[in-house]
């Protein structure tokens, strides 16, 4: 009896695994169509946890190998995802974080207590040098966080000056630190969620601070600075509209950080034990930042017709408990398939809403929350389901958005929220003329037989039927798996089947989504 009821269930699975809804994906090429700024793939990178030190961060004395402190695995791994641009130091910690700490010989450097992260002892050994040169040797564009909330206006003057004059006191003491040449900053952020942790303030008082901050942070040199406000939580929209009626003409761009998360009190659930349900209400709460942006941009619309200011979504992702046995104030998390699902729809968003996004930055790098690359002290790393999104994802960078329908199937979740079948975004490349197109299917039991006629493309894309289709999937056989130290290869890339069939005008992509994948095709 017990193998027959096995049987039964087996066949009811592979039955409700056969029948594969039709998906059509109708591409609309437009010369007008926005570029994909490469900076929505930045990252985000706080004095938090192990996301410095022992993440990016070992020493030049540490066993393990590294160059000149940086971890040789990691720096490896970060170069081949073409990491755009890099935020630092904060986060909360950038409002408590005196740059002149963080300069000299480092054995001279003073120590202080991480207030906001579980009270750790922070040395001081990675400061403003250690930073700009991994910036270099990533090709990152730095992204400075500035104390508002702790500091002073000469404090940020001093610190830019520092960075970027190639004479004067500041770049005296620059030269005597090692560095003779200036570093290039473009981005400058005036403090951090000062909402809250970075300085409570009202929204009137920032936008005003923010104005006399702002004053003072000249351009040396040449260099010309991208000045950004810190600007709402999620839904909070009136900070939004006071900075821009206030600040707008003195700001180039305006920040938004939008969590994937429960609520900010009492647990936030468990990174890998949940159910399906769970599963569908995070993916519902992640596609909720496309309408909390869109209510943004159009405050901004009003204020901004024309979209000169930017808005930024610099800190982004999942936020779960932190692992059980780890230090708390952490945030360490594990990162599963349900991450990668929510690190490729919130970038299909993002390319969406590229004309007034122009950056976005997961928070973060390493080891804290929703983390490309996990490492410990023995010298290991495993690259996460969310880092092989960002690679996958990385030849839409720069490239020109292709504007898109898609016929599929919706699913009604927790909280009135929708969520659709397939999500899909895609583009062409400036640089080699190449169409990449990035699909999820989301649901947990369908395929999906997905369609796309090629023929709009045509006189677009060059040599579109001339070649194999380049393919490659992300998938596992339970949404809840993720790699460990002893799996690091349990969710990985794998080559994909997608064909194109027909010929002329009749020429169609074709491929079977399996559930809960990942895909990406570049023709």
């Amino acid at each position: 009896m017990k193998k027959l009821l096995t049987a039964i269930l087996l066949a009811s699975g592979a039955a409700a695994l056969s029948a594969a809804p039709k998906v059509s994906i109708t591409l609309a090429p437009d010369s007008a169509a926005p570029v994909i700024n490469k900076e929505i793939y930045g990252q985000f990178a706080e004095h938090l946890g192990t996301c410095i030190y022992g993440g990016l961060w070992v020493g030049p004395e540490s066993k393990i190998p590294n160059t000149d402190g940086y971890r040789n695995d990691v720096l490896q791994a970060l170069k081949d995802l073409k990491v755009p641009v890099l935020r630092w130091p904060g986060g909360c910690f950038a409002d408590e974080y005196h740059w002149v700490d963080g300069i000299g010989p480092r054995s001279e450097r003073p120590r202080m207590v991480n207030n906001n992260w579980g009270g750790t002892v922070e040395d001081n050994s990675f400061g403003t040098h250690e930073f700009f040169n991994l910036c270099e040797l990533l090709g990152a564009e730095p992204y400075l966080s500035g104390n508002v909330g702790s500091g002073t206006v000469e404090e940020l003057a001093k610190w830019v000056e520092y960075i970027t004059a190639e004479d004067g006191p500041q770049a005296k003491i620059r030269k005597a630190n090692g560095r003779e040449k200036p570093w290039h900053l473009k981005y400058l952020g005036v403090g951090n969620e000062s909402w809250g942790c970075g300085g409570s303030f009202k929204p009137e008082h920032y936008a005003n601070e923010y104005r006399r901050y702002q004053t003072y942070c000249r351009n040396f040199n040449g260099n010309k600075l991208y000045k950004i406000a810190s600007g709402a939580s999620d839904y909070d929209y009136n900070w939004t509209d006071v900075l821009m009626k206030i600040a707008k003409n003195q700001m180039d761009g305006i920040s938004l950080h939008y969590y994937t998360v429960k609520g900010w009190s009492g647990s936030k659930g468990s990174a890998t034990d949940f159910t399906d349900d769970d599963y569908y209400w995070t993916l519902g709460k992640c596609l909720e930042v496309g309408d909390v942006v869109r209510q943004h941009m159009a405050i901004m619309d009003k204020y901004d017709p024309k979209r000169r200011v930017g808005l930024l979504v610099d800190e982004w992702g999942t936020w779960w408990d932190e692992e059980p046995g780890t230090v708390s104030g952490h945030l360490y998390q594990q990162n599963t398939m349900r991450d990668a699902m929510v690190a490729a729809l919130s970038l299909n968003t993002f390319h969406d809403l590229t004309s007034r996004v122009r950056m976005t930055n997961i928070a973060q790098i390493a080891n804290v929350l929703q983390a490309m690359v996990l490492t410990d002290s023995l010298g290991r790393m495993v690259l996460t389901p969310t880092y092989h999104v960002f690679r996958m994802y990385a030849p839409h960078q720069d490239a020109q958005l292709v504007p898109l329908h898609i016929s599929t199937t919706w699913r009604d979740v927790r909280d009135n929220r929708r969520i659709p079948q397939v999500s899909a975004t895609a583009s062409i490349s400036k640089a080699d003329g190449r169409l990449t197109i990035s699909l999820a299917n989301t649901s947990l039991t369908e395929k999906a037989d997905v369609e796309i006629p090629l023929s709009p493309l045509y006189g677009i894309v060059k040599g579109i039927l001339r070649a194999k289709p380049e393919a490659e999937i992300l998938t596992s056989a339970d949404i809840r798996n993720h790699n460990t130290f002893d799996q690091p290869d349990l969710v990985a890339p794998k080559e994909f089947p997608a064909k194109v069939s027909g010929k002329g005008a009749k020429a169609t992509l074709e491929m079977i989504l399996p559930p809960a994948s990942i895909v990406t095709v570049r023709l």
